[in-house]
């Protein structure tokens, strides 16, 4: 039996994908988190459903086509994943359709904005007074235009009692892991994380830009040592190790890595381990010598040295304003 706060489900749950003409075809790539659930829970947890208005076939963004069923007001789903566009202010929503996602999400025991699907719940009326993301180049479009919703833009999704918001693109694979986890527990999600060969399985806590991005190196031996870096944290990680994972000597590799990455190994591996210190804080209730050991800081007080150096507060904000309940 499905459960979600507190309540008895179903044995199956009905996931229905709204998919707006245009859509981002991202979107439907998330159908594969439940499929993997079936699969790993041993029996058929899900049945998915795919609608657009009138019916038929309904083109993506990249021009394949997806056969929907009609939405109406008699269309029904436990869960109601709504997909957006890839240029929201510019692309017009049809009345109707946010007419029947405002009457269907009001009465879904779940209903979840896509990527950009984020500005039809809104359209709809259905985020007002609500926490909300979605695709960080569209955030501050998102809070000019719907002003009484609260935007976190920084973040990989939200849960606001049934409403789910994520950001873009593979951040909607983290939202759908989500919904699994709340359903059937972290451990199958994770399960389903490993089976879709998913780098991490990233809580909704944790910020839409990574540093592993962000660094961008150019050769595949500079990405080689940062992931062997980002999965030692703990460890020292000299620069001679790093240099023979790169095949490089030290004075090699630091020349190498610079001017890749624009900085110094040391640099580096400490913004590696403040996103790490980071999401454990926002995502836990590790003790902070825990947090410090694991994240590869010497103890408490290097950690508080460091995060105030890069973030501009002390750790102990940062667990504090993840455990505030939000307006």
């Amino acid at each position: 039996m499905v459960q979600d706060i507190g309540q008895a489900k179903p044995s199956m749950h009905r996931i229905g994908y709204v998919f707006p003409d245009g859509f981002q075809v991202m979107a439907f790539s998330t159908q594969a988190v439940f499929e993997f659930a079936n699969l790993l829970a041993g029996r058929p947890v899900y049945a998915i459903e795919n609608y657009a208005l009138g019916g038929g076939a309904v083109r993506a963004s990249v021009g394949l086509s997806v056969q929907a069923r009609p939405l109406t007001v008699r269309s029904s789903a436990d869960t109601w994943m709504v997909a957006g566009v890839v240029t929201p202010i510019a692309q017009p929503t049809d009345p109707e359709l946010l007419r029947l996602i405002a009457r269907l999400g009001a009465r879904a025991r779940r209903t979840a904005g896509l990527c950009t699907g984020a500005f039809l719940l809104a359209d709809a009326g259905l985020l007002d007074g609500h926490r909300a993301t979605t695709h960080w180049a569209w955030a501050d479009a998102l809070q000019r235009r719907h002003p009484a919703i609260q935007v976190e833009a920084d973040r990989i999704y939200v849960n606001d009692g049934p409403l789910w918001t994520s950001a873009g693109m593979t951040a909607e694979l983290d939202l759908a892991l989500g919904l699994v986890e709340n359903d059937l527990g972290a451990e199958l999600a994770r399960s389903v994380a490993h089976r879709l060969v998913m780098n991490q399985r990233r809580s909704g806590g944790q910020s839409q830009h990574s540093e592993m991005l962000k660094l961008a190196p150019k050769s595949d031996r500079i990405q080689q040592v940062l992931e062997h870096a980002r999965q030692r944290l703990a460890q020292s990680l000299s620069v001679e190790e790093l240099a023979e994972v790169a095949h490089l000597s030290p004075r090699q590799f630091s020349r190498v890595f610079i001017a890749e990455t624009g900085q110094s190994p040391a640099k580096a591996i400490e913004g590696l381990r403040l996103e790490a210190a980071r999401v454990m804080l926002e995502s836990g209730r590790h003790p902070l010598e825990v947090v410090a050991r694991e994240a590869g800081f010497r103890d408490r007080r290097h950690l508080r040295e460091v995060f105030v150096r890069g973030f501009g507060v002390p750790p102990q904000a940062v667990r504090r304003e993840a455990r505030l309940p939000r307006a």
